[in-house]
C-alpha cells in the first residue's frame, strides 16, 4: 500500500492551521494510506475530517519518529523549514521528501522558499502546490462534534478563553473580568474555559464577575470536548491561541486578541464572523511578560467588537 507520512507534532491550533493541506493530500492520493505525526490527543479532531487522515501516530516536537512511520513512500514536513524536521523524516527513511528547500538536506533541494511573512494556512498549501499537490487555504471548516451532557451547557452561550501558552500572550485577569461582566449584564450565558494550569485564573475571573462555578470548564475537558464547547458556543472571544482557530474551524463568531505575533500570519480568515484586535506591534510571543501590545488593547475595545458580531445559528 501507497503511505505517506505527514509531520506535523504541534499544538491544536497548529493541527487546524494545516487541516486544507491536510485536504489537498488526501485529493491527491485518494487511495494511499496517511499517517499523521501528531500528539496522539489531537486524534479525535483528526476523525472530524473524516476520511482524510487514516491514522494518528503519536509524535512529539521535533522527537525521533516511532518505527511505525519509517519508510513512508512519501514524508511531507508540515513543521517547518528545516533542517531539523527535514531530518527526522529524512532518517525515518521516507523515500521522497516534500518540504521547503534547506541548503543542509539535499533530498529537499527541490523545494519551495520559505515565506517568514506568510500566512501559517497558505504557507503549506503553497508548499504543497510546488510539489504538484492542489491545496486551497479556504478550506478550514470542519464538522463541530456532537454535544454530550455535559457540553450541552455551552449551547448559545458566549465562551471566553482568558488563557494561552506564553505570559507574552495573556491578557491581564482584570479587563477579562470587565468583558465577562458585560457579557452578563446584556443577559448573555458564558462558560470560561482553560488548560490545567489555568483552572485557578479561570475560577478568579468567574467569582470576579459573579458568576457561578459550574460555568467554568477549565482543567475539565479533553481535546474532543472542547472542541464540543467551542462548537457548540454562540461567539467566542479569545487570545491567540487554538480556540481561535476552532472557532474559525466551526465558523462561530470570535473576537480574537493579538499581541506579539501579527494576524496576517496566525489570524482567522476575512469572514463577516470574526473580529481580530492588533495595536500593529510585533513582539517576542514566547516572552514572559506581556507584549506591550496586547496591553494597548482595552476592555472597552472587546466589547464594543462583541457588540458588533453578527448573530450565527448554533450547529
Amino acid at each position: 500500500m501507497h503511505r505517506i507520512v505527514v509531520l506535523r507534532a504541534l499544538k491544536v491550533g497548529d493541527f487546524l492551521t494545516g487541516v486544507p493541506a491536510y485536504r489537498g493530500i488526501r485529493r491527491a492520493y485518494p487511495s494511499s494510506y496517511i499517517q499523521l505525526a501528531a500528539p496522539r490527543e489531537l486524534a479525535p479532531l483528526a476523525q472530524l475530517l473524516e476520511n482524510t487522515i487514516d491514522e494518528v501516530c503519536d509524535a512529539r516536537e521535533l522527537a525521533p519518529l516511532h518505527e511505525q512511520l519509517y519508510d513512508a513512500d512519501i514524508g511531507i514536513d508540515l513543521h517547518g523549514k528545516g533542517p531539523e524536521s527535514h531530518r527526522l523524516l529524512v532518517q525515518a527513511r521516507a523515500r521522497r521528501l516534500v518540504a521547503f528547500r534547506n541548503s543542509a538536506i539535499p533530498l529537499s533541494a527541490d523545494g519551495a522558499e520559505h515565506d517568514p511573512e506568510e500566512h501559517e494556512v497558505s504557507r503549506w498549501c503553497r508548499m504543497l502546490r510546488h510539489a504538484g499537490i492542489p491545496a486551497d487555504p479556504i478550506e478550514l471548516d470542519i464538522r463541530a462534534p456532537h454535544t454530550t451532557s455535559r457540553t450541552e451547557a455551552a449551547r448559545g452561550a458566549t465562551l471566553v478563553h482568558p488563557g494561552a501558552s506564553s505570559r507574552a500572550r495573556c491578557w491581564p485577569s482584570e479587563r477579562w473580568i470587565d468583558v465577562v461582566r458585560s457579557e452578563r449584564d446584556a443577559g448573555r450565558r458564558i462558560i470560561i474555559t482553560g488548560g490545567p494550569t489555568e483552572v485557578r485564573r479561570a475560577y478568579a475571573i468567574a467569582r470576579a464577575a459573579e458568576l457561578p462555578d459550574e460555568c467554568v470548564f477549565a482543567g475539565r475537558t479533553n481535546v474532543l470536548e472542547l472542541a464540543e464547547l467551542v462548537g457548540a458556543s454562540a461567539r467566542v472571544v479569545c487570545g491567540d491561541t487554538g480556540i481561535a482557530h476552532l472557532a474559525t474551524a466551526f465558523r462561530r463568531p470570535s473576537v480574537v486578541l493579538f499581541g506579539p505575533t501579527p494576524p496576517t500570519h496566525w489570524g482567522p480568515p476575512a469572514r463577516p464572523i470574526h473580529r481580530v484586535l492588533w495595536a500593529g506591534r510585533r513582539g517576542n510571543p514566547h516572552a514572559d511578560r506581556i507584549d506591550a501590545g496586547l496591553l494597548s488593547i482595552a476592555a472597552a475595545d472587546v466589547i464594543d467588537s462583541l457588540r458588533t458580531l453578527p448573530a450565527v445559528a448554533t450547529c
